[in-house]
């Protein structure tokens, strides 16, 4: 397995990117290549004591970078030569079986989707993070990417993220919920009260675990294995998961540095704050899976360090040897409505 690294993208780069992908080299035994400019990934090898490219590891040179101020939806196209249009057409030409970059979203999700194209018959690819419940974690899927969805999005949607759950999560018969702002059929908004009789029939027909509609505090406490959302739904669900998750660390931490009695208990909980901190880290996920689209493409965080990085490698070596692709594809025929495509 090689994994496709954009060695340029996100605010820690060259040095996360590089340092991480050394890393996953070494503890995963995957293959490496490092796209970005030469000169600076072997400086950064250098300064870390690396003065030959460990086997395994290569680097294709690109000399442009996608900046965060570059319009995401023709950066790629107006620089050719930077790492992530230079490390997809890699990925596009079968020299590598993921792409990793920490960049920008926006760019990615453009380049993947014409670059690489989407599976045939899926309408739009679709922002698939996992994010820390009572379960162990969730697939959300849409996190972003598509603001505005019809129906038909959804139920691919849905399909797609109980795929997923199954064969990189390892969940058998992965529950999935519609989210929504109550549990009853009739409830949230025209999208949702029509997309909710189509999965219930996915369900009724074996072809889902559909569960029904989920309120937010559900899904966090661990209901389902799949949260469904539209794109705007689903960035509120995570951005304040995110915002909760900050805040709860910073009052638990303040609560254990009042006083010499509170820095002793803290002591003696200290394991159980560790796990709570990794439960909430989007670093040990690694990354968010770009689901839709026809080879396997992670979007790590824009502040990724080399430990997150090394996560998202494995993720994408994960993705990569699950066969979810195929399974997408051998399916697409139960995710299809007889409607015309809403822009």
């Amino acid at each position: 397995m090689k994994i496709i690294v954009d060695a340029m993208g996100g605010d820690n780069a060259p040095q996360a990117p590089v340092m991480g992908a050394i890393q996953a080299n070494k503890e995963y035994g995957v293959g490496i290549t490092l796209v970005g400019r030469g000169e600076d990934i072997l400086k950064v090898l250098e300064e870390n004591g690396i003065r030959e490219l460990p086997a395994g590891v290569e680097i294709a040179h690109a000399s442009e970078v996608v900046e965060i101020c570059d319009n995401p939806a023709t950066a790629f196209r107006e620089k050719k030569d930077s790492s992530l249009t230079v490390g997809l057409n890699l990925l596009k030409a079968g020299e590598g079986d993921a792409f990793v970059s920490a960049g920008s979203t926006g760019a990615l999700l453009g380049a993947a989707t014409l670059l690489i194209k989407r599976i045939r018959g899926i309408r739009r690819a679709a922002l698939a993070p996992v994010v820390p419940t009572g379960n162990g974690g969730a697939v959300l899927i849409d996190a972003g990417a598509n603001v505005k969805c019809p129906p038909e999005y959804l139920i691919q949607f849905a399909y797609m993220g109980s795929y997923y759950a199954e064969h990189v999560l390892g969940r058998p018969q992965p529950k999935v919920g519609l989210l929504n702002i109550g549990v009853e059929p009739s409830k949230g908004t025209e999208l949702q009260t029509t997309v909710y009789p189509l999965l219930k029939k996915a369900g009724e027909e074996g072809r889902i675990c559909f569960v029904g509609n989920i309120e937010a505090r559900e899904a966090v406490e661990g209901a389902v294995d799949v949260i469904v959302a539209d794109g705007y739904s689903g960035n509120i669900f995570l951005k304040t998961m995110e915002g909760t998750g900050l805040f709860l660390a910073r009052e638990i931490k303040g609560i254990f540095m009042k006083n010499l009695m509170t820095k002793l208990a803290a002591v003696l909980v200290s394991g159980g704050l560790k796990k709570f901190k990794k439960l909430m880290s989007s670093s040990e996920v690694g990354g968010t899976a770009l689901l839709g689209i026809s080879k396997p493409v992670i979007k790590a965080h824009g502040s990724s360090d080399a430990y997150a990085i090394k996560n998202a490698i494995r993720q994408a070596n994960q993705f990569a040897s699950s066969g979810i692709i195929g399974s997408i594809s051998d399916n697409i025929d139960l995710m299809r409505l007889d409607v015309p495509e809403a822009e």
